[in-house]
Formats: structure tokens, sequence, C-alpha cells
């Protein structure tokens, strides 16, 4: 079996989100977290650490892809409260498909369905919130396409996706709540350009269901990637992500670390 990594152009296996899945940092797109081709297999993993005025949130995932076809993830969410003291930890187990396309080679985008199952381990929070459930899956359909010298000559991605998902904070306060407890779609989308092989700076979008009625904020971010071999890639951004258990203006510095492992 061939190694993976000798046919694919780099930075076509993205980056890896806070939740594990491959893709951009808040929002998993349709690539697959790997370099792997038809004949061959690849594993990675990642470090992330969002730092927020009242919060922290670091992160450590692995994820394995399969023959350009399906990719498995494993993500540790630990939450610190950093005003309050404690913290909330949480596992998240993922699974995406490809269905269709190359996000450069075919002329739609490439599109893939993914699930996440989140196991809430720390709930005494989401319960005094008035939370229903601590444990929760979502499901969300990807769409992922590359353009080439579209952008004064540099080449642009963009990405959306659709999530049906009942949790509250990606689910480090729980599923559902006083004031919902339906999946809801939400809608993510994220575009950037490459400036380069190795540099890539753009921003993502991410709207969060308010199920708690403590007014929960979707997400923006603006980022730059750099990826120095398909071995390692390095992403710096800024990071609103707005009210988090009713304390507002949680801004500040998200850093990443990945890495292809084989």
């Amino acid at each position: 079996m061939a190694v993976a990594g000798d046919g694919k152009l780099i930075g076509t296996a993205g980056l890896n989100t806070i939740e594990g899945s491959g893709g951009g940092g808040i929002v998993p797109w349709a690539t697959l977290s790997g370099y792997d081709t038809r004949d061959q297999i690849s594993a990675s993993a990642f470090i992330t650490q969002v730092s927020l005025p009242d919060y922290r949130l670091n992160v450590i995932g692995a994820n394995i892809s399969l023959f350009d076809r399906a990719e498995f993830s494993v993500a540790r969410q630990v939450f610190g409260l950093t005003s309050l003291g404690g913290e909330i930890t949480q596992s998240i187990y993922g699974a995406k498909v490809r269905l269709y396309g190359d996000v450069i080679y075919s002329d739609w985008p490439q599109i893939s369905i993914g699930l996440q199952y989140k196991d809430l381990e720390d709930t005494a929070v989401a319960q005094l919130l008035g939370s229903d459930d601590t444990k929760g899956t979502d499901f969300y359909v990807a769409a992922t396409k590359v353009h080439l010298g579209v952008v004064a000559g540099y080449n642009l991605v963009w990405n959306v996706s659709g999530r049906l998902t009942k949790a509250n904070q990606l689910g480090l306060l729980g599923f559902g709540g006083a004031t919902n407890d339906d999946y809801e779609l939400m809608l993510e989308a994220s575009a950037g350009v490459l400036f380069s092989r190795h540099f890539a700076a753009g921003m993502e979008y991410r709207q969060k269901p308010d199920n708690l009625g403590v007014g929960e904020d979707d997400w923006i971010d603006v980022f730059i990637t750099y990826i120095p071999s398909k071995r390692v890639n390095f992403t710096m951004a800024w990071a609103d992500l707005g009210s988090i258990a009713g304390v507002p203006a949680q801004k500040g510095l998200y850093l990443s670390v990945g890495g292809q492992l084989w």
C-alpha cells in the first residue's frame, strides 16, 4: 500500500475542527482529514486552544482517513471556567463519508455527510442551566470547492454546511432545554484565499441554537493558516464566540497545530 500523501495536493486535507472532524476551525468541511487516495489510509492528530476572557477551551484529537472515502475522528474537549474555577470535559466521536466529487477536479463541489456523537462527562453546569440531556448526536452535510486562480490569480476555497443539532455550546452545556428540545437546522460556512501552496487566510461563520434561553450567539472567526508541508499545519485565528452561559463578549485567540502521522 502506497504512502498516504503521494497523490493529493498540499492543503487539500484541510485542518481539524474543535470537534475533531476534518475541515476548518469551527466548521466541518466535505474534505477528509488525510491525504490518502483510493488505495491508501492516513492518520493525523491535533491540539487546539481557544483563550477567552472568562473561559479557555483545550482540545486534543485524532483522525483516520480510509481510501479517500471515510473519516473517523475522536476529540476530547476541556472547557476551563477561568473566572469561576473548575472545568467541563466532553468527548466527541465522529464519522464522515464522502458521497461525491473532489474539491479541485470535479465540476461540482465535493459533498460529504457526517455525524458527531458527544458525551458530556461533567454535567453539573448543564443541569443547572436546564439542559435536558448530557449526550447527543449532531448530523451534518457539507459541500466544499476550490476554484483555481479566481481571486486576482489566487485560489478560492469555500464550504457550506447544514447541521441538525440540539447541542448547547457544542454540547458543553448539554443538549436541548426549556425553550426548545427539538433538532434544529443550523447553517455554517467558510471562505478563504490560498495565497500560495503554504499560506491561506479567511473567515468562518457558525449558526448556533439558543435552547437554554441565555442568549447563545452565533460564532465568527478570522484565520491565517501556514502549511509548510503535508506533515504539519499551524493556524491562528481571532474568534468572536459572543455570549457563553450568559457571559457576554467572549472574544479571543484561537491557536491550533495539526500533523499527519502517516
